[in-house]
């Protein structure tokens, strides 16, 4: 039994409804989350919630500094912090509970928008699962809440948006030193253009999304995954804290590799 996401398909594009929402929600969780820590700040006895803040902080501000200069470093930290929050929330929200709907009847709207693929193969062969899916007991399951992390794109876009960042603040420092770092060696330009664009998005999603399938086999045998479920939960949130640190730890290397003086 599988899980289909409703999509629809604009100008060549496809959009995958329920990731948009998540990433939505992770983003205005993020931003309540830092409204409601911050809201009383003080220069006396810090509260419960700016202690949090603060330390949040100071490990953010500790990574940036592992690999550049505190003074260059301080330019970093709201970007990390960003990243470390957006992405550690986003990784837990589909550990919390799952919003699924089951359909034994579908409307033809609607089914086109669960068929909806990059190719018109793809689309029939989602046609033909859809429809034996209706037929049995189970019906069509539509997942509709999951961590916005589990799904490539969003994970390929943080660590593009990342990758140009890093270059752009390289071009900006020096732009000779940037050209020949980055083309003239053909290591760096595999480095640079293949496996960071590729190991730090695939990084994050397979730990998020293999986590979650096995989440979702599990709430599917019963009573018998239990105890299995409650353990893989609790590893779940530590690996997305984690994946959350590594991503954060990476994207700093990528971007003191580019305005460090020497690297």
């Amino acid at each position: 039994m599988g899980h289909f996401s409703p999509r629809v398909e604009w100008m060549g594009m496809v959009f995958d409804i329920p990731t948009i929402i998540m990433m939505v929600v992770t983003s205005l969780l993020v931003f309540l989350l830092v409204v409601g820590l911050t809201r009383r700040l003080t220069a006396g006895v810090p509260g419960g919630g700016q202690n949090v803040m603060e330390w949040v902080v100071d490990f953010v501000s500790g990574i940036t500094q592992n690999f550049m200069e505190p003074k260059t470093a301080a330019k970093f930290v709201t970007l990390g912090l960003t990243l470390f929050l957006y992405i550690f929330l986003g990784n837990q929200l589909g550990l919390v509970f799952n919003v699924n709907t089951v359909h034994h009847e579908l409307s033809p709207s609607f089914k086109d928008m669960l068929t909806v693929s990059g190719t018109p193969e793809a689309a029939a062969e989602k046609a033909k699962i859809i429809e034996e899916e209706l037929h049995s007991p189970h019906g069509v399951v539509v997942a509709w809440w999951k961590s916005p992390t589990a799904t490539a794109s969003v994970t390929f876009t943080l660590a593009l948006l990342v990758l140009i960042y890093a270059h752009i603040l390289g071009i900006r420092k020096n732009p000779g030193e940037w050209f020949k770092s980055t083309f003239l060696n053909p290591i760096h330009i595999l480095e640079d253009f293949v496996i960071k664009p590729l190991t730090l998005p695939l990084r994050l999603f397979g730990n998020i999304f293999a986590g979650e399938v096995l989440i979702a086999f599990l709430l599917g045998v019963g009573l018998v995954g239990t105890v299995p479920l409650f353990v893989w939960l609790g590893y779940s949130v530590f690996v997305g804290s984690v994946q959350a640190f590594i991503f954060v730890t990476l994207t700093m290397v990528y971007i003191s590799q580019k305005v460090n003086d020497h690297h």
